[in-house]
C-alpha cells in the first residue's frame, strides 16, 4: 500500500503547480481528474499487479536466462579461442618438426645420391681403366703377333736371299736327320755333334 500512495504522490506532484497556474479553479476542478486518475491507478494495480508482475517476472527470468545463455557461449567462444590458440601453438611446433624431418631427409638424400655417384664414378674409372688395360693388352699382342710375322718374313726372306740350292739340300738332309734320330730315341743334339768328329 506504500507503493501505492507513493505512486499516488508522484502523479498529483507535477499536477498541483499546472492546476495552480490557472489561477480561476478552485480546488474542486481539480479532485475530479484527480480522482478519475487515482482510481484508474488503483484499478490498474489491482487487476494489474499479477500480470504486470508475471510479465516483468517472465522478462526477468527471460533476461537471466538470455545472460546465462550468453555466458555459455561465451565460456564455450573462450574455451573454442583457447583449443583454437593450443592447436595453433601445436602447428607451429608441428610445422618446424616436418621441417626438421625434410630437412633431415633431404640430407640423407643428398648423402645417399652423393655416395652412389662416388660410387659409380669410382665403377666407371676402374671399368674404363680395366677396358684400357685390356685394349693395351690385345694392342701388344697384336704388335708382339706382327712383330713376329714379320720377323718370320724378314728371316724367309734374308733365308731364301742367301741360302743357294747346295745350302737348301744340306737343311733338307738334315731335317731329315733329326726327324728320323728323334723316332728312334735320339736326341736331336747328338746327330751334329757325330758329324762334327
Amino acid at each position: 500500500m506504500k507503493r501505492s500512495g507513493l505512486a499516488l504522490l508522484l502523479v498529483l506532484v507535477p499536477v498541483l503547480p499546472a492546476a495552480a497556474s490557472e489561477g480561476g479553479g478552485g480546488l474542486g476542478d481539480l479532485v475530479w481528474p484527480v480522482s478519475n486518475l487515482v482510481i484508474l491507478i488503483v484499478a490498474l494495480v489491482y487487476f494489474g499487479r499479477r500480470p504486470i508482475r508475471d510479465f516483468l517476472s517472465a522478462r526477468q527470468d527471460r533476461i537471466r536466462d538470455d545472460l546465462d545463455a550468453a555466458a555459455s557461449a561465451l565460456a564455450q567462444a573462450e574455451a573454442r579461442h583457447s583449443e583454437w590458440q593450443r592447436k595453433l601453438t601445436q602447428l607451429d611446433t608441428e610445422m618446424a618438426r616436418i621441417r626438421e624431418q625434410a630437412r633431415e631427409r633431404a640430407e640423407a638424400e643428398r648423402k645417399h645420391i652423393l655416395a652412389d655417384a662416388s660410387a659409380a664414378a669410382e665403377r666407371i674409372r676402374r671399368d674404363a681403366r680395366s677396358a684400357a688395360d685390356q685394349e693395351l693388352r690385345r694392342a701388344r699382342e697384336e704388335l708382339r703377333r706382327e712383330a713376329a710375322e714379320l720377323a718370320l718374313e724378314l728371316a724367309a726372306e734374308t733365308l731364301r736371299a742367301r741360302v743357294n740350292d747346295s745350302d737348301r739340300s744340306r737343311l733338307v738332309d738334315d731335317f731329315i736327320e733329326t726327324i728320323e734320330r728323334s723316332d728312334r730315341g735320339a736326341a736331336p743334339g747328338q746327330g751334329s755333334r757325330q758329324e762334327g768328329r
